[in-house]
């Protein structure tokens, strides 16, 4: 047996601290918590922005542009993405319905159709938002496309 090796009873060194027991107790008067100041006050909560009354970072730094709250957000379909799926499924209809079933988006998602890539099968696109040359596209191709 060596002193490094000696080590308390277990159960006989307690681990929590007793505060505000008493002077003798070598944690009374302030209990730990240092003299004044909005730290030592019971309820104290930090806010994560707050920085001691001085400004905080956030209010100090300059605001730049423009936050439109009415911007719709569409989820992008490629012409190749609806001939993949036509490969894939055999489907001749196009839909939000069906682009949700075969999970090229999820429900409530705005999608537009856009014409990047190559469409070689005939399909008829039911849907609200396509762009000029995808529409030129599948047309071209044989299908159709009329707004949902």
């Amino acid at each position: 047996m060596d002193l490094f090796n000696l080590k308390p009873a277990p159960g006989s060194v307690k681990t929590n601290k007793r505060l505000g027991r008493g002077t003798g107790s070598g944690r009374g008067g302030t209990s730990t918590r240092g003299h004044k100041g909005a730290k030592s006050r019971s309820g104290f909560k930090n806010k994560r922005h707050f920085e001691g009354g001085q400004m905080p970072l956030q209010m100090r730094l300059p605001k730049r542009g423009f936050k439109n709250i009415n911007r719709k957000e569409y989820t992008a379909v490629n012409v190749s993405q609806l001939q993949a799926l036509v490969d894939k499924a055999g489907v001749s209809e196009i839909n939000n319905e069906v682009l949700v079933k075969y999970g090229v988006v999820s429900a409530n998602e705005l999608v537009k159709i856009l014409a990047h890539g190559d469409l070689t099968a005939k399909v008829n696109v039911k849907i609200s938002n396509i762009s000029p040359s995808a529409k030129a596209k599948i047309e071209a191709a044989g299908g159709s496309v009329s707004a949902e």
